[in-house]
């Protein structure tokens, strides 16, 4: 990581020139500016950087969508002000004489933005820390790497793209030495970006990468996850080719997955360990009400194409010990006690993702939510309860429940709600369209 001093020092020396100051969108994707690094270091850090608010309001093509309280055409699209968080600083090896700092999101008379993702998390975070925890967690995010550029990939539609590797490299080592030149940069630019690297292996597909990092406070951990996704897509950029941490790629391909790993610490302890109802709460709290909170873990229609028997996506809402077929993966003993949440897929926003996990959590602990026993065998097979099949069926199960509301406030979940029923809207208006194409040529 980068201080403020160094910061200076690197800028008088000429070896930083450029400040990215950057929030995470909706979408979990970094939006802001490039800043000219003296005027960071006298205007940005003191005052903030202004950016329009309609990027809290956007869809994956850019376009601003109505619904929304926070902001829209009638209100004139205004800014908002992104206060950069000094703790976040860090060079960017990959791109030259750049340093990069990742923002809060207020208003201008100064209160948080409440449905910024980095702000819905800040809350739970604090909620977690009022009952003296320190919510620890680790992300691990799969992808594809491809052998097209992404302007290649868009020309062909994003259809019949060519994995780096043409067969399964599932712990691999020959297979995943063909992509390590890549797979190499991505780990020491990370490393040099301040996020401590763990491992890198091929995964249970042609293409498939996963590479892992060190777990960290909940906030850094979301912080480090959005600065990795969108430096990998630069790195391929700089390489020629393109990666991918869609939920499903492609409906013959396995799966892009976000495991998630969560405990919750007091001090140098693992509270789980050192009390085991912390722990069943904890996990009763994720189980009970994951389904509710589903569109801030799986927030696009492809998300839901991952759950399907067999797939290593999980379809309920199971918890088992080391069994890969549950929702709810236990692993780890002692110190190492960690709930890993295997339902989440590579699109999730970590910010939300994170929060809501949380947020279930926490609810579990204050209310003494008992935990049911554990499966053993194929979940799959079971009759445990399903986590919710469609984006539709999330959004029921979101309306219908009151926890989100009263954790995150009715802001934030109308917020959520108007993106989740847009990408609904605009799905069903492509099927609609293709319908009709299709009707026409029959006829």
């Amino acid at each position: 990581m980068l201080t403020l001093e160094e910061l200076k020092a690197d800028v008088e020396s000429g070896a930083i020139d450029t400040v990215i100051v950057a929030f995470t969108d909706m979408q979990g994707r970094l939006m802001g500016k490039r800043v000219q690094a003296e005027f960071f270091l006298e205007d940005s850090v003191p005052r903030g950087v202004e950016a329009c608010n309609y990027l809290l309001a956007l869809e994956m093509e850019m376009d601003p969508v109505p619904g929304y309280a926070l902001t829209s055409w009638e209100q004139g699209y205004g800014d908002f002000r992104l206060t950069p968080d000094l703790a976040s600083l860090r060079r960017i090896p990959w791109l030259e004489a750049t340093a990069l700092v990742l923002c809060d999101v207020h208003a201008h008379d100064g209160p948080e933005v409440n449905p910024s993702p980095r702000q819905v998390l800040r809350r739970q975070m604090r909620r977690a820390e009022a009952l003296g925890f320190n919510p620890m967690f680790g992300s691990e995010l799969e992808f594809y790497l491809l052998k097209e550029t992404y302007e290649e990939a868009h020309t062909k539609h994003y259809r019949d793209l060519t994995p780096s590797v043409p067969y399964i490299l599932d712990y691999h080592i020959l297979a995943s030495t063909y992509d390590e030149p890549f797979i190499r940069q991505i780990r020491n630019g990370m490393q040099g970006a301040g996020i401590p690297v763990e491992t890198s292996k091929g995964e249970a597909w042609p293409g498939q990468h996963e590479i892992n990092f060190r777990y960290a406070n909940a906030l850094t951990m979301a912080d480090n996850h959005v600065v990795y996704k969108n430096g990998a897509k630069e790195i391929a950029h700089l390489n020629g080719c393109s990666i991918t941490f869609m939920a499903k790629p492609d409906k013959t391909w396995i799966g892009n997955s976000c495991h998630i790993h969560s405990s919750l610490w007091r001090g140098e302890e693992n509270a789980f360990a050192a009390d085991r109802s912390t722990f069943e709460r904890y996990l009763a709290g994720q189980i009970a009400l994951l389904g509710d909170l589903a569109i801030f873990i799986a927030p696009t229609i492809n998300s839901y194409k991952r759950f399907t028997a067999g797939s290593w996506a999980p379809t309920t809402l199971a918890w088992g010990y080391d069994n890969r077929t549950c929702g709810f993966r236990i692993v780890g003993h002692g110190r190492a006690l960690r709930t890993e949440t295997r339902i989440p897929g590579g699109d999730a926003n970590p910010y939300l993702a994170f929060a809501a996990l949380l947020a279930a959590g926490l609810y579990g602990i204050e209310h003494e939510l008992e935990l049911p026993p554990p499966l053993e065998g194929n979940a799959y097979e079971s009759d445990v309860e399903r986590f919710p099949a469609t984006l539709r069926e999330a959004i029921d199960c979101l309306e219908r429940g009151t926890m989100a509301r009263a954790a995150f406030g009715d802001e934030v979940v109308d917020h959520y709600l108007n993106y989740a029923r847009t990408e609904q809207r605009l799905f069903d208006e492509v099927v609609t369209s293709y319908e009709r194409e299709r009707m026409f040529e029959r006829a």
